[in-house]
């Protein structure tokens, strides 16, 4: 399971319909800790479960693993990665009879 930290609170849900976001910044080491653990769910297989003390989101995905990359060089210079996985429809199989 990878963690973010997030606010002290007693009850997490879970989050498996409808639409849910949340931001955080993280300190480098942080940010490097929770890539880490990531890198290692998407090694082991094809679920991952992202959490914090309020939510997790449990998520079967399949591949290819969607990976942009966007630099902004003017103004405020940004750099932007974003990972996009797709649902995997679990351990459905053909059969015949």
């Amino acid at each position: 399971m990878v963690e973010l930290p997030d606010n002290d609170s007693n009850e997490q849900t879970v989050v498996t319909e409808g639409y849910f976001e949340r931001e955080v910044r993280l300190s480098g080491a942080a940010t490097a800790a929770f890539l880490r653990d990531l890198a290692d769910q998407i090694e082991d297989g094809n679920d991952l479960t992202v959490s914090s003390d309020e939510w997790e989101i449990p998520f079967a995905f399949r591949e290819p693993i969607e990976v942009e990359v966007e630099f902004i060089g003017d103004g405020k210079r940004e750099l932007e990665i974003e990972l996009e996985f797709d649902w995997g429809e679990g351990d459905q199989k053909l059969d015949v009879s």
